[in-house]
């Protein structure tokens, strides 16, 4: 009976033992710098993942790679009761359930979005402490689904100029120090490339979201111009600007917009385009087997500038062959390229020396209160100062050039905006609709990003004999563009392709997106910015 007990003991010890190792082989295992919000909310579910512990995994990285290490200088502010709230999101993901796929997800904010609690200063150093009066809509639409916001990040100042301002200094790129991680939302890109969280949001006025993403090796989205609330973001262009997430998958652009794009907003009039065309559920789109059948057009009018971004992206373009995509030749007219900077510029100067008045005047006393305030604080600081703020040389001079620009009741003005724009966005949809386009691909940055300090072409600096960009006709016209990673030049930088649509074709770039990314998987961590001890996601 003795020896029958011990054997029975044996087996069941020996049982136990091969369902626990077969439950660890069915378990996933994913890097944390490669997981999507989609694996983290299978991780809370499987109760091998709070917040809390996600939100301590982000600030390790932060503690560890922003001000130290490599010194990338993403972070402006962090949010200093993010650990409380990440425990108050898990008794009450505990107790009720998560409010959404947001839930208990950290997210890193673009500092032009206003924070009711954090201070929102532009990037520049004569709003430092700032505390708006509310939250962006957006912002509140991503507390209101759980989300966490943890810091909010440098930035082109006022989201114009290169990837550094006055409060928050030189970012740089996560795969390569000495290189741009591109502006405006540089803060966001770094951040979302080193993971300091698995979500951001930055603007895009003439190309902010996209550069950034394409430079830093991630996924970004410029949303059709009205999807997103501009409400309580600092404005640069109203004509022009949007939020838009970015992050390092495409399921995690599409699940964001789940939550930021819905009914119109009443403090934004843009948003009443949207009305009947926000899809609700964005990930239902996702598919790989989208790219079958798809025509895409080939903009090959932004390649011919770096040999290595235009290897990548006839790598790309194989890519989407091989997976039943039927591509086509296409070039944008002559007139387009030739309208194209001037017409920016003779919307986008004005309208910010007009504009951030409106929004200076939100503010609490003590604060400058209208272009020329900030033009003669700028103008003061030509060295670094013992208050930490650091001259801005690049952005002075816009300050300058918009000082010299009229008013918004300029006819100058009013025809380029109420003309100009009509005329480009009909040219663009003509090209959709005679080739009869899913979407539009390039480059999404002709040239891999230059080195920080660098002298920028004279001509494009100049805004003529400029080469094609692609940057802001999607600005331009109001359409959307989807950025996905492409791959890499052989000195390690990223290089991003656009899927560019019409109006409100977000649904579908997503579909072709994701598609592209599954069949590719040209995402990678950052050599400067690698995989920290205990970083792995378990469920």
């Amino acid at each position: 009976m003795l020896i029958h007990r011990t054997l029975s003991r044996g087996l069941r010890l020996a049982a136990a033992a091969v369902l626990l190792s077969a439950a660890r082989l069915a378990a996933a295992e994913v890097p944390f710098t490669t997981a999507t919000i989609a694996d983290l909310d299978q991780a809370f579910a499987a109760g091998s993942l709070t917040s809390e512990q996600l939100t301590r995994l982000c600030l390790a990285r932060i503690e560890a790679f922003d001000k130290k290490g490599p010194g990338l200088n993403a972070v402006i502010t962090l949010n200093p009761k993010a650990l409380e709230e990440a425990r108050a999101l898990d008794a009450e993901r505990k107790a009720k359930g998560p409010r959404s796929p947001l839930h208990g997800i950290p997210v890193v904010l673009k500092d032009n979005f206003d924070t009711a609690d954090l201070p929102t200063t532009g990037g520049f150093f004569g709003l430092k402490g700032s505390l708006p009066p509310q939250d962006a809509t957006v912002v509140a639409r991503l507390r209101a689904a759980g989300a966490i916001i943890l810091a909010k990040v440098n930035l082109s100042e006022f989201a114009s100029g290169g990837a550094m301002s006055s409060l928050g200094g030189q970012s740089h790129n996560p795969h390569a120090l000495d290189r741009t991680p591109s502006g405006s939302s540089g803060g966001t890109g770094v951040a979302i490339a080193a993971a300091y969280a698995p979500l951001g949001y930055g603007t895009d006025t003439g190309g902010s979201i996209r550069g950034p993403s394409t430079s830093n090796g991630i996924v970004g989205l410029k949303p059709t111009h009205g999807l997103l609330s501009r409400a309580g973001i600092i404005p640069l262009a109203l004509s022009f600007d949007t939020g838009g997430p970015m992050a390092r998958s495409v399921y995690d652009i599409a699940v964001s917009l789940n939550v930021t794009a819905g009914a119109a907003d009443p403090r934004d009039d843009a948003t009443k385009k949207s009305e009947g065309k926000v899809a609700g559920d964005y990930t239902r789109f996702l598919d790989a087997g989208a790219l079958k059948g798809a025509r895409i057009g080939v903009a090959r009018d932004f390649m011919g500038q770096d040999p290595e971004v235009d290897s990548v992206i006839e790598s790309a373009l194989s890519a989407l062959k091989a997976q039943g995509a039927t591509l086509v030749d296409i070039k944008y007219p002559a007139a387009l390229h030739a309208v194209r900077t001037e017409l920016y510029n003779a919307i986008r100067r004005p309208e910010f020396k007009n504009q951030i008045q409106d929004y200076l005047a939100t503010l609490k006393p003590g604060y400058p209160k209208t272009h020329a305030d900030i033009l003669a604080l700028s103008e003061k600081v030509a060295s670094p100062t013992a208050e930490g703020f650091v001259p801005n040389h690049g952005r002075l001079a816009l300050y300058r050039l918009e000082a010299r620009t009229g008013s918004l009741t300029d006819p100058a003005y009013l025809a380029a905006r109420d003309h100009g724009l009509a005329y480009v966005r009909e040219s663009l949809q003509a090209i959709f609709d005679t080739n009869k386009l899913d979407a539009i691909v390039y480059p999404t940055s002709p040239k891999r990003p230059q080195k920080i300090g660098e002298e920028p072409n004279a001509a494009l600096a100049s805004g003529t004999g400029a080469p094609p960009s692609p940057t802001n006709f999607a600005n331009l016209s109001g359409f959307p563009d989807l950025i996905v990673p492409a791959g890499f030049t052989t000195n390690g930088l990223p290089v991003g392709i656009s899927f560019f649509g019409t109006a409100f074709s977000e649904p579908k770039l997503l579909a072709l997106g994701y598609a592209f990314e599954q069949a590719t998987h040209a995402l990678r961590t950052p050599v400067n910015a690698p995989a920290l001890p205990g970083e792995t996601i378990t469920y």
